[in-house]
């Protein structure tokens, strides 16, 4: 911003901030983090290089994403953000299992609730059904999915992947 204060760029680098410093208008003085692990990733002549090439309106995004790249690399430096991209594709992976895991337990409790309906008017239940062993057949089954998946290892899988710790370094439970 030239004047009273330089930038977080010009001061980490010091050097004197000009008025048409391309840094001071992203990397403020107040926040010399910022541009400090920018800088340490990247380099800031590649950045300079960079926000030169973009039209005016985009390089506020840009340097946004540069720095949350840069946080990514300094947490994973092979992945970056690719495996905080690829952790969370996982964690949504799994809850939608577990999901339809729940759903078709619902759906089960529900078919073990209609034994009233079977005994009542079993033709309401399975269409044309003359005895009631089909409907018995029809709710063990239900029962013995929901039984061995309420103690399967979806359930340990999951629980024990959330607790992992997250990709930004604190413990998930």
């Amino acid at each position: 911003m030239g004047g009273n204060s330089p930038c977080a760029s010009c001061k980490l680098l010091r050097r004197r901030c000009a008025k048409d410093c391309i840094f001071a208008p992203y990397f403020p003085s107040d926040d010399p983090h910022k541009f400090a692990i920018v800088h340490k990733v990247f380099g800031a002549s590649n950045v300079s290089k960079m926000l030169q090439e973009l039209p005016l309106q985009q390089r506020a995004d840009a340097v946004s994403s540069l720095v949350y790249e840069a946080n990514a690399r300094i947490r994973d430096p092979v992945y970056g953000c690719v495996g905080a991209i690829s952790y969370l594709q996982n964690q949504v992976s799994q809850l939608q299992t577990q999901l339809a895991v729940a759903q078709a337990e619902i759906v089960c409790i529900q078919m073990q609730q209609e034994p009233i309906m079977v005994e009542a008017n079993p033709q309401m239940v399975l269409g044309q059904a003359d005895d009631d062993d089909q409907a018995f057949l029809l709710q063990n089954q239900c029962f013995n999915f929901a039984n061995n998946n309420a103690s399967s290892s979806a359930y340990v899988n999951i629980h024990e992947s959330l607790k992992r710790e997250s990709i930004f370094g604190d413990i998930v439970s």
